[in-house]
């Protein structure tokens, strides 16, 4: 009986598992994913969302959104968000198997959500066309989604997207309009202290702010600059200044006369013979005669 029900049980959720499968593929089937390889999307799902949210609210809502190039990009920034968002973008297929298993233990010790497993494309694809929304089959759809941007897409593509997309604070998506909003400077010229601060709030930017961090945006901080020290990508100097240390303290200068130098001892004269003393007068010269006799 018992055996009965299990079987029952699992026949059940695989088929939930079907019906929300097939119900994802339906939903997303229409979504032109290969048109983003040669245009900027429009207003994202989650720019939408967040619109409705603010008109039920009663809330004033304003938008800021500045479309930048990859190049344009800092590349320090570029760096932190990867850092921080997904290690391993360039090497994964769109799905970190390894992020989603570790992620799921963690979720289930802790009986919630406390890490996300989630890709830098998985995340595109929720704010480009899904939102957050919780539907059975969101899920799904996400995935699918991901994998066909990965098909259909550059990494540096969907890097760009996604930089471009994101939310950065109430009203403010993309790198460019959050470096105004927050720093007062283009996407291009942001430093490596703005940079890193940028990337330890994406975990929830409506919340957590990069000038005045909480103590979980400290430790992100310092977990990002110390990964990014560690691969060369920014300097001894620029990683002190971004924890707010001191700077490092020079080496000594070396006074140049306590140097002691080897004793050295003047080589001796080198012996030479007296010139030959000069004929006396009336005294034939012998040698020069000599000479003279061998050269007849």
């Amino acid at each position: 009986m018992i055996r009965r029900l299990f079987w029952q049980a699992v026949g059940f959720g695989l088929a939930a598992i079907a019906l929300c499968v097939a119900i994802a593929v339906v939903r997303v089937g229409p979504i032109d994913v290969r048109g983003l390889a040669s245009r900027p999307p429009g207003r994202t799902a989650m720019m939408l969302e967040r619109e409705r949210e603010a008109r039920e609210q009663k809330r004033y809502y304003q938008e800021s959104w500045h479309w930048v190039p990859l190049e344009r990009i800092s590349a320090t920034l570029r760096r932190a968000v990867l850092v921080a968002e997904d290690d391993k973008f360039f090497t994964h297929d769109g799905l970190d198997w390894d992020e989603i298993r570790i992620s799921a233990q963690r979720n289930l010790r802790a009986h919630k959500i406390v890490r996300g497993g989630s890709t830098i494309t998985q995340q595109l694809a929720k704010n480009l066309w899904l939102g957050s929304s919780r539907t059975p089959w969101r899920k799904f759809e996400e995935l699918i989604l991901a994998m066909r941007l990965e098909r259909d897409l550059s990494k540096r593509r969907i890097l760009e997207l996604y930089l471009n997309t994101i939310e950065w604070g109430e009203g403010i998506y993309g790198v460019d309009a959050a470096a105004r909003y927050w720093f007062g400077t283009g996407a291009t010229s942001l430093d490596a202290n703005q940079s890193i601060r940028l990337a330890a709030v994406i975990i929830n930017p409506r919340v957590f702010s990069p000038v005045t961090p909480s103590d979980r945006i400290e430790n992100r901080i310092k977990m990002i600059a110390e990964r990014l020290r560690r691969r060369g990508a920014i300097s001894e100097d620029q990683y002190r200044v971004t924890l707010g240390l001191p700077p490092e303290a020079p080496a000594p200068a070396i006074d140049s006369t306590l140097i002691s130098r080897p004793e050295t001892t003047p080589a001796p004269a080198e012996e030479t013979s007296p010139p030959p003393a000069a004929p006396a007068p009336g005294v034939p010269d012998t040698a020069a005669a000599d000479t003279s006799i061998i050269l007849r």
